[in-house]
């Protein structure tokens, strides 16, 4: 053993932790993880012995945890449902993740929410089965239009073949504000869901691209978001995507799908452009951002009506009924107790004023990947199969 090594190691083991007026070696404490009982119950655990408070944030709601005489902080639930939950601990005033459990959502600013899953019987879609998985590969590049390094996620389905007469239909999926292009992989399961529906004959093999979501270098919400992110899937992520992968460059066989910011960013995508995409998704959008810079936010939100036809038909200058004939889906869904159901509606009427056909799907739940998960269950399944 090395001088060095030797200083390492009689560091670790002289290092000591104060619980119940002794004192253990730091380095043999068990770990604590998260553990789901028989019964769907969930049981926390955090080991913070000087804290003085300690809650657990479990799918946004507070709830105290208790300390008992070793210095752990503890919570077991109520019975719930089977799915994937997202928590955190608030320890006094810092908000962490679970130390003891690698199952985590990043944020693109900020700490990010640990994961646990409760299963199913049977496994819920989002659920790992023994079967053939696809593969998730991670392209790092250069955007000259944003002026970042930023980069993209690429599933390629089970049984990829780059050399089969018929070229792969793609779907872009794109995360929320606060996410990044990990997001629908890491909390949505998406190449999970995408697995078991293609494995099952439920779903068309296809290649999923999910990208960062932000059109500006220095901030989540700008004025020239929306325009900079469009330019920049379009100019910038797609060419790679077609160069590096057998997909179609056809509209019939491109979607474009998103969540909550990216839900409002792949219909305006989507409805800017059927001449690329003829399949469009959108979850729980986020249409008020529609506004953020708009000249004419201010009279849409005078509106009586509460329509906002100023925003829609400047963000849309040439949308018509016209459309009808080259998009093949328009899917628009929300959870029936989301705050941003009001708006899902509003930009629904305006889409009903102008002839423009939709498929609108209300869903139970709030906005959560509770329900984002389902929508897109539901959703993939109608994509590259649909007759108009």
């Amino acid at each position: 053993m090395t001088k060095g090594v030797a200083t390492v190691f009689a560091f670790f083991a002289t290092s000591t932790f104060a619980q119940n007026n002794s004192s253990r070696p730091v380095f043999f404490l068990p770990p604590l993880p998260p553990s789901v009982q028989s019964d769907g119950k969930i049981s926390f655990h955090l080991r913070a012995p000087k804290a003085t408070q300690v809650m657990l944030i479990l799918d946004g709601s507070a709830r105290p945890m208790q300390k008992d005489k070793r210095g752990v902080w503890n919570l077991t639930t109520a019975v719930m449902e089977p799915d994937v939950y997202t928590y955190n601990f608030l320890v006094d005033s810092l908000l962490i993740l679970d130390p003891y459990n690698n199952f985590i959502k990043p944020a693109f600013q900020g700490v990010g929410e640990s994961l646990i899953l409760i299963p199913g019987s049977p496994p819920k879609i989002w659920e790992v089965q023994d079967q053939p998985h696809g593969i998730l590969s991670r392209h790092l590049y250069r955007s000259d239009i944003i002026g970042d390094r930023r980069e993209f996620y690429v599933y390629t389905p089970p049984g990829y073949d780059p050399n089969r007469a018929a070229a792969y239909p793609v779907l872009y999926l794109l995360h929320g504000i606060g996410d990044d292009a990990r997001a629908w992989t890491q909390a949505g399961l998406a190449n999970i869901i995408l697995d078991n529906l293609i494995t099952q004959g439920k779903a068309e093999p296809m290649i999923m691209v999910n990208t960062l979501g932000y059109g500006d270098a220095n901030t989540m919400v700008s004025a020239k978001g929306f325009d900079q992110f469009m330019k920049s899937l379009l100019e910038e992520v797609q060419p790679q995507v077609e160069k590096q992968y057998h997909v179609a460059t056809d509209p019939a066989h491109r979607a474009i799908a998103g969540l909550s910011m990216g839900g409002a960013e792949a219909i305006f995508c989507g409805l800017n452009h059927p001449e690329i995409f003829s399949w469009v998704g959108g979850f729980s959008s986020a249409f008020v951002m529609y506004g953020i810079g708009s000249s004419s936010a201010r009279a849409a939100r005078k509106d009586s009506s509460g329509v906002g036809e100023g925003i829609y038909d400047q963000r849309f200058p040439n949308l018509d009924s016209g459309i009808n004939k080259q998009i093949k889906l328009l899917w628009i869904s929300c959870g029936s107790s989301d705050f941003l159901l009001h708006s899902n509606n509003d930009f629904m009427q305006w889409l009903s004023a102008k002839n423009i056909r939709f498929k609108d799907i209300e869903t139970p739940g709030t906005h959560t990947w509770m329900v984002w998960r389902r929508n897109l269950e539901a959703f993939v399944p109608l994509l590259f199969r649909a007759k108009k």
